[in-house]
């Protein structure tokens, strides 16, 4: 297997090249370690390599191989973000007060890919404290602003810019990202890479930095929806060590139910999303989109979210809950290190917070759960832009004009779903982002699915379904 076609493998065609011997998982190992050490600065993705666990792991992996044991994921090498514990390397989180921080176990997440087999290459750089109180820029991040692998003069999207950028420049063929309000999303949309976030609860915290204990999620990034189910299969159950976990596993449909469901499926979608809130650049590749994936499933009802200010009721959230999980930073002597003077500034007020506007904040995500619960009785799923803009300059400020996932939408135009990342992550609910064209500027776009929690394997299936009968997913950069 020559280097040219590891790079941009999926998993799947990594695993099937691994088991007809064609490459080791030794080789394929070295071969990720390689790019991640020669590329990975270029898009200031790589936060540590991580040579000899890499290589530990991958001669077990051969040895389970040789022995036609182990499943999809055995010998397939992956990044980690750099919030996630993992033996072998610090644990940053992205803050100069934290660059030399050794915990010295890995996180469930990492110690469940171990287990089946996969191959931990390298941690992968992201925003300090995964953007808690607000940044203003991109370089909020040890490693500087993330690049787009589309344009380096382009932002790779945050928290997790690493896990994005290392995806989307096929340094690794899948990495772990977390999200909070948007952190898989808007990377998975700006460097054109599929992101799962999973619904609340389904997969462990244990041993991952907490921005927000009622909001965090960690789900794979990778470049097909397949892909992504057999990471979120190896990394799903309970765990002891988080009360927060469901007890749920989660399994993809057999190929047959998949493609039939496809079929039946009802999309809630509002045509506002593209018309009244997507960039000139962006807007023709949106619009082919949602007209590709009616090919896949033809049943388009007319659905939105309730009127809510989701950006407000997000940002109080994670504002009072990461103001009490970094308070003794806040209060410290370490704080002044922060790179981004608006997060500090975000930090500071978040800890003024008052009881009331916090828990006025949950009780309005109690109404929204509510009125989710009565919109997918109508409905199986929602069709939204994943980002409804390309990528930003790493030089634009994110608040002029106003381009995080939770920002509230401009006046006076139709609010459609426009919301629907804060509000699927204040509600816990699944998404999948997916590529489905790029912009007039070569900059990607791409599309999200939302779904009721634990609709995982409908979610996987619709976009496994546009997968096979596009090839946007299929698109490379150059470097």
């Amino acid at each position: 297997m020559s280097f040219a076609e590891i790079r941009f493998a999926t998993a799947a065609e990594l695993a099937a090249a691994l088991r007809k011997r064609r490459i080791s998982s030794v080789e394929l190992a070295r071969a990720s370690l390689d790019l991640l050490g020669k590329l990975g600065p270029k898009y200031n993705a790589v936060a540590a390599l991580m040579p000899e666990r890499a290589l530990d792991e991958a001669k077990r992996a051969d040895g389970a191989l040789a022995k036609k044991q182990g499943g999809p994921l055995t010998g397939i090498p992956y990044g980690a973000k750099d919030l996630l514990a993992a033996r072998g390397a610090p644990t940053t989180w992205g803050a100069p007060p934290y660059r030399d921080q050794i915990i010295g176990e890995d996180a469930t997440v990492v110690a469940k890919l171990k287990k089946s087999g996969a191959v931990l290459a390298a941690k992968l750089a992201m925003v300090e404290l995964a953007g808690g109180g607000g940044y203003r820029y991109p370089s909020a991040s040890l490693q500087g602003p993330g690049r787009n692998p589309w344009n380096k003069e382009h932002w790779s999207g945050g928290s997790s810019s690493g896990s994005g950028a290392a995806v989307g420049a096929g340094l690794v063929p899948f990495a772990i990202g977390s999200e909070t309000s948007g952190s898989i999303g808007t990377p998975s949309a700006y460097c054109g890479v599929t992101g799962l976030r999973p619904t609340y609860g389904l997969v462990s915290r244990k041993g991952a930095m907490a921005l927000s204990w009622t909001l965090d999620k960690l789900g794979p990034m990778a470049r097909t929806a397949d892909d992504c189910a057999a990471v979120l299969e190896a990394i799903a159950g309970a765990d002891a060590a988080d009360r927060t976990t469901s007890g749920k596993r989660f399994k993809p449909m057999a190929a047959r139910a998949a493609a039939a469901v496809a079929k039946r499926a009802r999309i809630a979608f509002a045509d506002e999303d593209i018309a009244d809130h997507a960039s000139p650049e962006a807007k023709r590749a949106l619009e082919k989109g949602v007209a590709e994936f009616k090919l896949i499933a033809p049943t388009f009802v007319r659905a939105t979210l309730p009127a809510m200010p989701f950006g407000p009721m997000v940002q109080t959230v994670y504002g009072s809950e990461g103001a009490e999980i970094f308070a003794d930073l806040i209060e410290g002597k370490r704080f002044e290190q922060l790179i981004d003077a608006r997060q500090k500034a975000g930090l500071r007020a978040a800890l003024e917070t008052k009881a009331r506007d916090y828990l006025h904040a949950m009780r309005m995500r109690t109404r929204l759960q509510d009125a989710l619960d009565s919109m997918f009785r109508e409905v199986d799923v929602i069709l939204s832009v994943g980002r409804a803009i390309t990528a930003t300059p790493i030089t634009q400020p994110l608040d002029s004009p106003p381009t995080t996932a939770s920002a509230t939408p401009p006046p006076n135009r139709r609010t459609g779903n426009i919301g629907l990342i804060a509000a699927g992550n204040l509600a816990g609910v699944p998404a999948i982002f997916f590529p489905c064209g790029f912009g007039t500027d070569g900059l990607p776009v791409g599309l999200q699915l939302v779904g009721p929690p634990f609709s995982e394997p409908l979610l996987v299936a619709l976009a496994s379904a546009y997968q096979r009968e596009t090839d946007h997913h299929t698109k490379r950069p150059r470097d």
